[in-house]
């Protein structure tokens, strides 16, 4: 039996070892950022949380590229990330579907709340990356959401509430979309006008030719940084466009339209933002 039905769990920025002007920067695109986290695995982190997902900025760790699987990406959007109650499943059934899924890892890192420090926990089960051209997708168990989803780090000056859509370049969209078919089901897909589209939650990704995202974002569009397929564009949905426009009227390049407000990648390390109502 496929997967339930998918539910974004969160975006990954890789910055590699520029995490303090990526924490500056997107602070000045109006994030709240949560302190910087340091992963077990070797790798740190500052989270801009929403409602029920976030973006994650991931860097590599103090001393270097401590997690060599991130070395090969460039700076960017990469990371698709879906929410699971069990990795194992997870796992378990990718691998049934004959999918290069790698083994399940748990992790955490340290947490400081009211002068107190604990654990934030995980486990996660990745596709593996040198198999699947889109780069990292995988799945996130959280063992203490309670932890990650807090009050205090999810209300945002440029008004930012939710991911409601995830933008991935393919050069074949149904190609593409036979990955998540395998995940969640035939059914999963809706194909229209050339794009495929997968509903993950409150999110969507959408799978479009190269083509048809520069013809949507022109100068705002990412790098490919020599890859054919991609993650390149985050939807936000905001409270209100014109706040958020009047916000980010001084980001070099970005482009304030009647319905959405957005950002160039030059402007947030080589990630297109757009923020509608």
């Amino acid at each position: 039996m496929p997967l339930p039905p998918p539910v974004l769990d969160h975006i990954v920025i890789d910055v590699r070892d520029r995490m303090d002007e990526a924490a500056r920067v997107f602070a000045r695109l109006g994030f709240q950022l949560t302190p910087r986290g340091h992963h077990t695995l070797g790798s740190m982190n500052h989270l801009m949380m929403f409602a029920t997902d976030y973006l994650e900025l991931l860097g590599f760790g103090d001393g270097g590229a401590a997690r060599p699987e991130l070395a090969p990406f460039p700076i960017g959007l990469n990371g698709l990330v879906f929410k699971t109650d069990d990795a194992d499943r997870a796992h378990a059934h990718a691998l049934g579907a004959g999918l290069p899924i790698l083994p399940v890892q748990s992790f955490s890192r340290p947490v400081e709340l009211d002068g107190g420090r604990t654990d934030a926990r995980f486990r996660t089960t990745r596709l593996d990356p040198a198999k699947i051209a889109m780069g990292r997708v995988y799945f996130c168990e959280h063992r203490t959401p309670e932890l990650v989803w807090r009050p205090e780090w999810q209300a945002h000056p440029n008004g930012a509430r939710a991911v409601s859509r995830v933008v991935v370049a393919s050069p074949a969209p149904r190609q593409t979309a036979s990955l998540f078919e395998s995940l969640f089901g035939v059914d999963s897909i809706a194909e229209q006008h050339g794009k495929c589209t997968l509903p993950a939650g409150a999110a969507r990704v959408e799978l479009m030719r190269p083509g048809a995202i520069a013809a949507e974002f022109g100068a705002a569009a990412s790098e490919p940084s020599g890859r054919t397929e991609y993650l390149a564009a985050v939807e936000l949905q905001v409270e209100s466009i014109a706040d958020t426009g009047g916000f980010l009227r001084d980001i070099p390049g970005v482009r304030i339209e009647p319905r959405r407000v957005v950002v160039p990648a030059s402007a947030a390390f080589n990630t297109t933002l757009a923020f509608v109502g």
